[in-house]
């Protein structure tokens, strides 16, 4: 791992630097020295110092803010006119979020001019609040709860909120033509153990400001919890897909043999395989529809999600993967029918790993919810070796925000799977329909199958005349199993057609 030998600026760590430095605000303060000079180097200097000692947790908000209910809070907006960047020749710009109510902790956020930290100031006057006190505690603090990029996403005459940080590690992008859903993480540790999850942090941004000309947008991000800190480095590209060049360094205070990387976090209420427990106007509910995959050796997988009843963990071994994602495959209004959430329009997020990944696992977590509220699952790549103190820990990738996952050319999508009984009313059946599968009779395609447990009723493909797909329709008997795991994989002279779908069936 190369981390530069620059680790100070004139003769000071950063974190100490940063301490005499005014908090990132609305206005470029005056500054009668020069500025400190900035490289992501410095950031994994300091994660690297701050991994050295104790955690100690970012500063929380004072107790008038964190007594705030949601509608207060919802009352204090960010004044457009102060954005940063906002008047300036800049295609993008920065508004902030305050701290309050479920957002505690307060973060710093500094900008980088021409490679160097310009210092800057917040006033009473850059929110709008229920009330002066809040202002001026808003004012006092000098912190923040994260922030929101914009840029002419859609049209090239207004600015649209393309990215938001906040909270935690998490953040969430959309690309053209789409709106807010599921969310990412900067690293995910202990997902469903026994002793809880641990949650990073980021508690310290760097901005750069891009140029006139540019249309992508570097932002540098400082993480902590109680056994890992972190530099990363987020390359941002809006566009019809966007896309987020993320590279990472990661210094344990003490080993972690549990982490995420590439953590995606995502709802999914019921859909075709699962419908809801009560009678709902809608035909369908979720972020997310399903896990794509595409394996080490070049397999795509498709296993859509569920809502269990009990916790569902799921571990797809693989070596070097060359890609994963939580995709909303379904693009049709009439599909949801919610004019309100308009889940059709949400973003699906797909990582694909830079370099060698070697072993591990891509693991799935899926959380019983009663709610569409709910985040409810969890998909992440679990590297086989964990993280040690005095080993630092680099990883990259890209991701991006599309509306489906990257095509492989000659492997039809799972377009939709159903899980109910027959005709006759007394078999298990499972309906796959693919995508067009042009030029394949489905008199020709051969289904390979796997059954956990208990045994085939029967397995027939035939052609969709609406769409130029395939139906894969095949019937199972369980036996007394209460769970079983089924492969299907629709084949053409010995070669995929189509994404293997994997499906977890739990009896109900």
């Amino acid at each position: 791992m190369k981390t530069g030998k620059r680790g100070k600026f004139r003769g000071c760590l950063l974190a100490a630097c940063l301490a005499t430095m005014l908090p990132v605000g609305v206005a470029f303060a005056q500054s009668p020295s020069p500025l400190p000079v900035f490289t992501h180097a410095d950031v994994v200097t300091e994660a690297r110092v701050l991994a050295a000692s104790p955690f100690i947790a970012p500063p929380r908000a004072p107790e008038g803010l964190r007594r705030l209910d949601y509608n207060a809070y919802k009352q204090i907006r960010f004044r457009k006119e102060r954005a940063i960047w906002g008047r300036t020749p800049s295609r993008f710009s920065i508004e902030l979020f305050a701290p309050g109510f479920l957002y505690t902790q307060g973060i710093d956020i500094f900008i980088v001019e021409n490679g160097r930290l310009v210092p800057t100031r917040i006033d009473a006057d850059a929110f709008d609040a229920p009330s002066d006190e809040v202002r001026q505690m808003l004012a006092a603090l000098g912190k923040f709860a994260g922030f929101r990029l914009h840029y002419p996403l859609n049209r090239p005459d207004y600015k649209d909120e393309f990215v938001v940080f906040q909270g935690a590690s998490y953040f969430k992008a959309v690309s053209k033509g789409q709106i807010y859903g599921l969310s990412a993480r900067g690293l995910a540790i202990d997902v469903a153990e026994p002793a809880g999850e641990e949650f990073p942090v980021f508690r310290r941004f760097w901005i750069e400001r891009p140029s006139s000309r540019t249309e992508n947008i570097v932002v540098h991000a400082l993480l902590d919890s109680k056994r890992v800190a972190g530099a990363f480095r987020f390359g941002i590209y809006p566009g019809t897909a966007t896309a987020m060049d993320v590279k990472m360094t990661l210094f344990a205070r003490q080993p972690v043999n549990h982490v995420g990387i590439g953590a995606l976090t995502s709802m999914y209420y019921y859909g075709d395989i699962d419908g809801p427990d009560r009678p709902d106007i809608r035909p369908a509910v979720h972020d997310s529809l399903g896990l794509a995959m595409h394996s080490g050796r070049g397999e795509r997988i498709w296993r859509p999600l569920s809502n269990p009843t009990k916790l569902q963990i799921s571990a797809f071994v693989d070596e070097n993967p060359r890609g994963f994602g939580l995709i909303q495959r379904e693009r049709r209004f009439s599909k949801f029918e919610d004019l309100h959430a308009q889940y059709h329009i949400h973003p699906s997020a797909w990582v694909a790993p830079e370099g060698d990944w070697g072993k591990g696992h891509i693991v799935l977590v899926e959380i019983p919810t009663k709610s569409e509220g709910n985040d409810n699952i969890v998909a992440y790549w679990r590297p086989e070796k964990g993280l040690k103190p005095g080993e630092p820990f680099t990883i990259s990738y890209m991701l991006s925000w599309p509306n489906d996952a990257p095509a492989s050319p000659g492997i039809a999508p799972v377009a939709r799977a159903a899980y109910g009984f027959g005709p006759s009313g007394n078999q298990r059946q499972i309906v796959v329909d693919y995508g067009p599968m042009p030029g394949i009779p489905a008199a020709s395609i051969t289904v390979e199958r796997g059954l956990g447990g208990g045994k085939f009723l029967g397995t027939t493909v035939e052609p969709i005349p609406a769409t130029g797909g395939r139906r894969v329709i095949f019937g199972f008997d369980p036996g007394d199993a209460q769970m079983n795991e089924i492969r299907i994989q629709p084949r053409f002279q010995d070669k995929p057609a189509g994404e293997t779908m994997l499906f977890r069936w739990t009896r109900r």
